[in-house]
């Protein structure tokens, strides 16, 4: 006889909680820990790092999913078209961070590390002008790479590709190998 009574039924164990660091999900990429952050989480865990000797910013980029919107993303956390990447470094510890923080294509605006970091002025002005993505209480966020009257941001999977012809022509008719552009 089988017994059923709730003293002898085996311990299920609780599914184990994902890893956090700072209240941020956490993931250990290649020796590297990642940290997928929300927009509201952004600038305090980057505060928290700081603290905790992550003194420079090597890298702030941006990355448009808007063809690839399924991609993978740990449990909870919602894919936008857009992320922030962010690459920290503590060279006392010899430790990388990444922060990974999702951004929707309707309200692309986070804060600005400027104040945390001064060096990533540039890098967000590279992003806004590529992307279109706002940095709130920016200094100076004005293009860098393109001219002020550009419209679009040329790095959007939806802006449109254009072409400038090119027609080239050799100088001498002998010289074939020293092609020049027709003026």
């Amino acid at each position: 006889m089988t017994d059923t009574s709730e003293e002898h039924q085996p311990e299920v164990a609780a599914p184990a909680e994902p890893p956090t660091m700072y209240g941020a999900r956490r993931a250990d990429v290649y020796g590297q820990i990642v940290l997928h952050v929300t927009r509201e989480q952004y600038v305090p865990v980057i505060k928290q790092l700081l603290d905790d000797g992550h003194e420079m910013c090597i890298d702030l980029t941006a990355v448009d999913y808007l063809a690839f919107p399924t991609r993978t993303l740990p449990d909870g956390i919602v894919a936008e078209r857009f992320e922030i990447i962010v690459n920290l470094l503590s060279m006392g510890a010899r430790r990388r961070v990444r922060l990974r923080v999702q951004v929707p294509g309707d309200d692309p605006v986070v804060p600005t590390l400027f104040d945390l970091y001064p060096g990533t002025e540039a890098f967000e002005r590279e992003v806004y002008d590529m992307f279109g993505i706002t940095f709130t209480d920016h200094p100076d966020l004005t293009r860098i790479l393109m001219p002020e009257d550009w419209e679009g941001y040329p790095l959007r999977k939806d802006y449109e590709v254009g072409e400038i012809p090119v027609q080239f022509t050799s100088p001498n008719p002998g010289h074939a190998d020293r092609m020049e552009p027709r003026p």
